[in-house]
C-alpha cells in the first residue's frame, strides 16, 4: 500500500500529465507553449475551438528546451515563451518571419504545501528563518538552466541572500509546472512557482501562497510567435490569442497585459 506522501505524489503527478492533451489529426499544428500557461491557454484554446471548429495541439515544457527544439528542426508551428529573449534570438536567426507580440507579463510566488512548516510571506523572511534555524528540508524551483521561471526563482534567492544556503535543499523541476509538482508533494516546505499556477483551481486549494514583489526580478516578459511555414489554423489562433475573451482568461490566472502597462 503506498504510504501517504507517496500517494499525493502519485495524484499531483497524474494531475501534471494531464495537462498535455493528447495528439489528436495529423494535421493539426502544435503550439509550443511555456508551462507556466498549462490552466490558461488549455482554456483559451477550448474557446477557440467551440468559436471557431479548429483545434490545436498543446505543448508543455520550458522555454529554454523548446527554443533548442526548434533549432533543430522540431515541427511546433507557434512558440509561446515565458523570456521573450528566447523568441527574439530566434527571430534574428532566421526561425520566424517576424519578432512576434508580448503577450503578458509573469509573476512568481512563494508556495507551500497544507501541513508544511514554512508560511510563505512575499519578504520572504519566513523561509529565510527555516534556513538559519535548520528546519529545511527541500525546495523546489524550476531549472534555471533554461526554465525562465526558475531564473527568476534563482534572482529572487539571491538577492534574499539565501541561495548559497538554499544549494543543500535545492530540487529542480524540469519546468515551472514540475517545480510546482515537486513543491506541493508533501515531500518539500515549499518553492517558488508561477503564479498563474497558484491561481489554478486544481492547485490553490493545495497549499498558501506570497506574491514575490516584481522588482525583485527581472520581469518575466513573455512573447508569443508563428514558426516559419506556420499553417492557416496556427495563424488563427495566435490572433485568437489576443481577442477580448483570450485576455480575459489570462488575467484570471495573474498575467499583467500589455494593454493594461505590461
Amino acid at each position: 500500500m503506498l504510504s501517504k506522501s507517496r500517494s499525493v505524489v502519485a495524484a499531483l503527478a497524474a494531475l501534471f500529465l494531464a495537462w498535455s492533451p493528447a495528439p489528436s489529426r495529423s494535421d493539426t499544428p502544435v503550439i509550443a507553449a511555456a508551462s507556466d500557461l498549462q490552466f490558461a491557454v488549455i482554456e483559451i484554446a477550448q474557446a477557440f475551438t467551440a468559436e471557431t471548429g479548429m483545434s490545436v495541439r498543446l505543448s508543455f515544457g520550458s522555454t529554454g528546451n523548446f527554443s533548442r527544439q526548434i533549432r533543430e528542426g522540431a515541427p511546433f508551428q507557434m512558440f509561446m515563451a515565458a523570456d521573450e529573449q528566447f523568441i527574439l534570438d530566434l527571430a534574428r536567426d532566421g526561425f520566424t518571419p517576424d519578432e512576434g507580440d508580448l503577450y503578458a507579463i509573469g509573476r512568481i510566488v512563494l508556495m507551500a504545501p497544507h501541513g508544511s512548516s514554512l508560511t510563505p510571506d512575499e519578504s520572504l523572511d519566513a523561509l529565510a528563518g527555516m534556513v538559519a534555524a535548520g528546519q529545511m528540508t527541500r525546495f523546489a524551483i524550476a531549472n534555471p538552466d533554461h526554465a525562465p521561471y526558475g531564473m527568476r526563482a534563482r534572482e529572487t534567492l539571491i538577492k534574499r541572500g539565501l541561495w548559497d544556503d538554499l544549494q543543500p535543499f535545492m530540487v529542480l523541476g524540469e519546468n515551472v509546472s514540475q517545480a510546482a509538482q515537486f513543491a506541493l508533494s508533501g515531500n518539500a516546505e515549499g518553492g517558488i512557482i508561477a503564479y498563474s499556477l497558484a491561481l489554478a483551481p486544481e492547485v490553490a486549494p493545495r497549499g498558501r501562497y506570497a506574491l514575490i514583489p516584481e522588482e525583485w526580478h527581472a520581469p518575466l516578459r513573455q512573447r508569443m510567435v508563428l514558426l516559419n511555414g506556420a499553417g492557416t489554423v496556427a495563424e488563427a489562433f495566435y490572433s485568437y490569442m489576443q481577442e477580448p475573451d483570450a485576455r480575459e482568461i489570462m488575467r484570471r490566472y495573474g498575467f499583467v497585459l500589455p494593454e493594461d502597462g505590461g
